[in-house]
C-alpha cells in the first residue's frame, strides 16, 4: 500500500472511532435523564373541558387587523 492509502485509511478509522465514542458517550449521558413513565393526572372532566380563552390581548389583535371571527 503506498502512503498516501495508508494515510486515508488511518484518517478514516480514527472518524469512525470517534463518531462511536460520540454516540456511546450520548447514550451513556441520557440514560440517568429518562425516568420512569407517569400516569395522566387528569380527569375525564378536565380532558373535556375547553381550553381556549379569548383574552382581551386576542380580542384586540382581532379588532386591530379586522380579521372576520
Amino acid at each position: 500500500m503506498s502512503d498516501e492509502k495508508k494515510m486515508t485509511a488511518g484518517r478514516r478509522d480514527f472518524l469512525r472511532k470517534v463518531g462511536i465514542g460520540t454516540a456511546g458517550a450520548g447514550a451513556a449521558l441520557a440514560t440517568p435523564l429518562i425516568g420512569p413513565a407517569q400516569a395522566d393526572s387528569e380527569t375525564e372532566a378536565d380532558k373535556r373541558k375547553a381550553r381556549y380563552r379569548e383574552t382581551e390581548d386576542v380580542k384586540t389583535y382581532y379588532r386591530v387587523n379586522r380579521y372576520p371571527r
